[in-house]
């Protein structure tokens, strides 16, 4: 299934990072888009099932089935589209929910190349289980592209909500280990795509 990633880019917000006079955090601004996903999240893999067919979530195939609860995509099974340069891939954090009201539960994964040292940004996939006997799990959509380079933290699943800490840089003389920037991020399955709500967080003198 086609995915696209978030193209929201609010105005960014400065952390702290050096300095001693007080600071105290404001939510300064909150936006929403569109994001990534063009059909139902549990559309099955056309190469498996022969159709190429939307299944939204809501309409009949995407009931809930009967019997005992689904397990969620194993983050561990999927290869990541990130261009590692030769290095292997590293999950730092999952978390699992139904997403889209289907009754089977999806996994979010945040990866990033294992470097080993410094700070490689992150990116965040959705995984969904198809239900043939046997089926991989998948990357269903891209909630956080690694080329926005920000590292992600916190990232829980809650109400069918996804939501994570974003760290960034106001500029590239910022150094990597001391991000400057802090948005809270949350994505939510709401008309047959993900919609995306930032909320800048605003350092400033008392």
């Amino acid at each position: 299934m086609p995915h696209r990633p978030a193209e929201l880019t609010p105005t960014p917000e400065f952390l702290p990072h050096s300095g001693a006079r007080p600071l105290h955090w404001l939510a300064t601004a909150t936006a929403m888009a569109g994001v990534v996903a063009l059909a139902g999240l549990l559309q099955p893999d056309a190469s498996a099932t022969g159709h190429t067919g939307h299944t939204g979530p809501g309409s009949a195939s995407a009931a809930p089935a009967s019997g005992p609860q689904a397990a969620a995509p194993d983050a561990a099974a999927v290869t990541y589209p990130l261009d590692c340069k030769g290095l292997p891939t590293a999950v730092t954090a999952t978390a699992q929910g139904d997403l889209d009201g289907d009754g089977r539960p999806e996994t979010v994964a945040a990866v990033r190349c294992d470097a080993g040292s410094g700070t490689p940004p992150h990116a965040i996939y959705v995984l969904a289980q198809d239900k043939a006997p046997g089926a991989a799990p998948r990357i269903v959509a891209t909630l956080l592209e690694a080329g926005k380079r920000q590292t992600a933290a916190d990232l829980t699943i809650s109400d069918g909500v996804v939501t994570a800490s974003l760290l960034g840089y106001s500029s590239p003389q910022v150094p990597r280990y001391s991000p400057d920037v802090k948005q809270l991020a949350k994505w939510r399955w709401s008309g047959g795509k993900f919609r995306q709500e930032l909320t800048n967080s605003d350092a400033r003198s008392v």
